[in-house]
């Protein structure tokens, strides 16, 4: 069921479901996921928490289609996911980038652009306009030319949201996003993840820090290689749950 609180898309105005169904995910004979089911729908933020090793990066990267699915389904608006591609953007590790590459804030931006208008064409006013729409959106502007390994925490984040944004996607996955952050820059992110949330799109973000769930989520999907719980932040992030996730290191969690 479609969450009646959720918003409707930014762009055509609907609601559109993600339904993720007995989902299985292996790393050579090694299951990262195994039988993982929920859905859920435009407008919401949604939280994967769980222990190192739980599966949270495998899942938002079998939805962005970088991994294969050994088992089971993924659907966005009732059709298998690989269709929508244009529509779903991908957030790694800040640590898995590599912030030397010499390109500019703009450079980075412009790069969502290139799933809607191809690799080869030459961009239109449509497609620069979505870019600067992005640049003023996460409040780039001043910077936009200023080369990536200039920048702070929060400003990467900012960029690779503008990118995610530029592409017009309707899914933001972010894997830990809050990781390394000081805590302006954090409580920044939490107010951008907010607004976005708000225009209608569905963010769903690998987190760890347990004393900020509840600030910054409406629901919470617990992982530990399969679905413990998913749900409202107040019904799911409770106490009993985060230990049967988390085991003995999640007793002090809640």
């Amino acid at each position: 069921m479609v969450n009646p609180a959720h918003e409707s898309c930014a762009h055509c105005g609907h609601h559109h479901e993600l339904q993720v169904e007995g989902l299985a995910v292996r790393y050579r004979e090694v299951d990262a996921l195994r039988d993982v089911s929920f859905s859920t729908s435009c407008g919401a933020c949604v939280a994967l928490i769980g222990p190192n090793g739980a599966g949270k990066s495998s899942l938002l990267k079998a939805i962005a289609g970088l991994l294969p699915v050994a088992a089971g389904r993924i659907l966005w608006r009732g059709t298998k996911v690989a269709r929508w591609s244009r529509e779903i953007a991908y957030l790694p590790q800040r640590e898995n980038v590599d912030w030397q590459f010499p390109i500019t804030v703009r450079g980075v931006v412009r790069m969502g652009r290139f799933p809607q208008a191809g690799w080869w064409r030459p961009f239109s006013k449509t497609d620069e306009s979505a870019i600067c729409r992005a640049i003023d959106m996460m409040g780039l502007k001043e910077i936009e030319n200023r080369q990536i390994s200039q920048l702070s925490g929060g400003q990467q984040q900012r960029v690779f949201l503008a990118r995610a944004l530029a592409q017009e996607a309707h899914v933001l996955l972010l894997d830990e996003p809050f990781t390394g952050l000081d805590r302006p820059s954090k409580a920044a992110l939490a107010e951008t993840l907010k607004h976005i949330t708000e225009e209608g799109r569905l963010v769903i973000a690998s987190h760890h820090d347990m004393d900020t769930v509840r600030d910054i989520y409406d629901e919470v999907l617990l992982l530990r290689r399969k679905a413990i719980a998913f749900g409202p932040v107040a019904e799911v992030f409770t106490e009993e749950k985060l230990n049967e996730t988390f085991g003995d290191d999640g007793k002090e969690a809640a």
